[in-house]
């Protein structure tokens, strides 16, 4: 049985790491973060401090749309948006890693704590009753101070979020 969490996108092309796990893991994407992709590539403002780290994310994320673009990929995608809080099929990368991207739905619940991109992560790991896996440290403070009702993790505790039992 793989562990499964909650992520973004653009966490998947940051950590490379993500996908070489030692078991199987499958992550839930929300729809929405898949579309960031396409900013975050195109956007001249850095996602990394060093250039030359940026500039290696920034292919990493064109790489990740040009798998997810494959006819086989790009149709198990467009499944998940027949409606709302709909799964596409599995999209595997390798042996050990697969994605489900969900259509998942902002509905304000956390407004005043979350952005709309964070609300959609967190119903989803509520949804799916799974754990959020993250960088953002000062998410995942806003999630402890809201109390909202999920597990998360700091991508930098990977493999203990891999051991961690109650997943």
């Amino acid at each position: 049985m793989s562990r499964r969490f909650v992520i973004e996108a653009v966490m998947v092309a940051i950590y490379g790491e993500l996908l070489v796990p030692q078991v199987p893991v499958e992550y839930i994407v929300p729809y929405t973060t898949v579309m960031e992709l396409y900013e975050f590539k195109d956007s001249p403002e850095p996602l990394m401090s060093d250039p030359v780290d940026d500039m290696h994310v920034k292919q990493k994320i064109s790489e990740l749309i040009a798998y997810l673009e494959e006819p086989l990929n790009r149709k198990k995608l467009e499944r998940s948006l027949a409606v709302p809080w709909s799964k596409s099929p599995s999209i595997l990368f390798g042996d050990l890693v697969s994605w489900t991207v969900i259509n998942s739905v902002d509905n304000e619940q956390y407004g005043e704590f979350l952005d709309p991109i964070e609300t959609e992560v967190v119903l989803t790991a509520q949804r799916e009753h799974v754990p959020i896996l993250t960088d953002q440290l000062e998410l995942i403070r806003r999630i402890i101070e809201a109390e909202v009702p999920v597990q998360v993790f700091d991508i930098g505790d990977f493999e203990y979020a891999m051991e961690d039992s109650m997943i």
